[in-house]
């Protein structure tokens, strides 16, 4: 079942947090700010993690501290990747969102928080619980989601075992993501065309990294497949930094734009305003390497 209304989240902390200069503050205000007029469900504006770990988003309570927003709708989501970092965003009022990376290849585990897959299931519960306590939301992460370069074992059903202990956790939103661009057309729309009948009570999203020209089978096949909620960057920009590979990007907004618009799908993207945040990354991530 295509839905016909989808929620789009735009990553700008995806997008920034791997740029080895540090952008001002002030800079990462202004273009939030922008991002925040155009109708995005979400936006993934930063994180509360080690500033050794992602020293280009040390600033994050700083930032949400000078954001305006008294005249959007847009929901804020913060990524954390430990109790302590949740317990930090649980102090801001204004994060709707907590979002949790949680990988199910225990090599990336690892070397993404330095934390075995079981520690992990242990942190999530205390996230669960504090986000419940300061009337946040969970946003869980099934990094490596559709395979991953390890070897460790990958299937429908693993990610389906995961999903239901998730569920039965009590997470309501669950992004499969792309870490590192191995999905491909095949195994989104199975994965996603099993698991969204599955768990009815779930909110599926999708977090897909793609190189350039194989952004249209991806986003097509998570669409047909029934999902309605996609990660993005505008141009693409970002990606993970613990993943290594130039290639591959964060999904581009402006082509999921174009694929939804020529799906007739309703996304709350005033245009106008969309081509203004456009404008203001190609300045920013011009600048900033």
């Amino acid at each position: 079942m295509n839905s016909k209304k989808v929620k789009l989240i735009e990553c700008p902390r995806d997008a920034m947090q791997g740029i080895k200069e540090f952008i001002p503050t002030a800079k990462k205000v202004q273009y939030i700010q922008s991002l925040l007029r155009v109708g995005f469900d979400t936006l993934d504006f930063g994180s509360f993690v080690s500033p050794k770990a992602i020293p280009q988003m040390q600033d994050t309570a700083a930032v949400l501290a000078q954001l305006d927003l008294s005249a959007t709708d847009t929901k804020l989501l913060a990524i954390i990747a430990n109790t302590m970092g949740a317990q930090e965003a649980c102090k801001h009022p204004e994060i709707k969102y907590l979002g949790y990376p949680f990988s199910i290849s225990e090599n990336f585990q690892m070397r993404n928080t330095h934390k075995t897959i079981a520690e992990s299931i242990v942190t999530l519960q205390e996230i669960l619980e504090l986000a419940d306590q300061s009337n946040k939301e969970v946003v869980a992460y099934l990094s490596m989601g559709f395979g991953n370069p390890y070897g460790d074992p990958w299937s429908v059903e693993i990610v389906g075992e995961w999903t239901q202990k998730m569920s039965d956790m009590g997470v309501k939103i669950l992004s499969l993501s792309d870490t590192i661009g191995s999905s491909n057309a095949e195994n989104i729309s199975y994965l996603f065309s099993n698991l969204i009948p599955q768990f009815p009570n779930i909110e599926f999203g999708a977090h897909l990294h793609t190189t350039p020209d194989t952004w249209y089978e991806k986003i097509n096949a998570a669409y047909t497949s029934g999902c309605a909620r996609f990660d993005g960057a505008i141009k693409g920009f970002g990606g993970c930094p613990m993943a290594k590979d130039d290639l591959t990007g964060n999904m581009p907004t402006e082509k999921m734009l174009s694929y939804l618009q020529s799906e007739k799908v309703e996304t709350g993207v005033k245009l106008m305003s969309f081509e203004s945040s456009y404008n203001e990354a190609l300045q920013i991530f011009n600048n900033y390497h």
